[in-house]
């Protein structure tokens, strides 16, 4: 199964599932005109291909104590990744990292409950590189997956 060679009933599911994650078997057969056993085999198949890769539960990361959140550049030399890449990976309050194009090499999002914390863990990055860092103010479009 190639992209081109989802039909409109698996881009419907995958907007579904993108939605809702926890939608019955039954809702989404209604709404694509298919039976449960039907429903329940393209999502398994979907799985199976590589398109769907985990269910996950959306969490409110102020509500947990995380009310800073910042992007933050570093520039880190070809040399020192095979030493960055395992420290950033243990490194909790890093939600993602990405190798970048640009006058940085490592895009970053990262939570922190204040930024006292968010200052210590950049003294931290500093060791790797330059640093450059966006606190953000608010998020008027919040993640919202990708529109099949």
């Amino acid at each position: 199964m190639k992209n081109n060679e989802l039909d409109h009933i698996d881009r419907e599911i995958l907007n579904m599932l993108q939605e809702n994650a926890r939608i019955s078997l039954k809702e989404i057969a209604e709404k694509v005109f298919l039976s449960s056993p039907a429903v329940s085999a393209r999502i398994e198949n979907l799985t199976e291909c590589g398109y769907i890769e985990g269910f996950h539960a959306r969490i409110n990361v102020e509500k947990m104590g995380y009310h800073v959140k910042a992007f933050i550049n570093l520039e880190v030399s070809p040399v020192d990744k095979p030493e960055f890449y395992p420290y950033i990976k243990n490194c909790k309050n890093v939600v993602e990292c990405n190798c970048v194009t640009g006058d940085y090499s490592m895009l970053m999002e990262v939570l922190f409950p204040n930024t006292d914390e968010l200052d210590q863990f950049i003294g931290e990055l500093q060791r790797f590189g330059r640093t450059k860092t966006l606190i953000t103010f608010s998020t008027p479009v919040e993640y919202r997956g990708l529109q099949i």
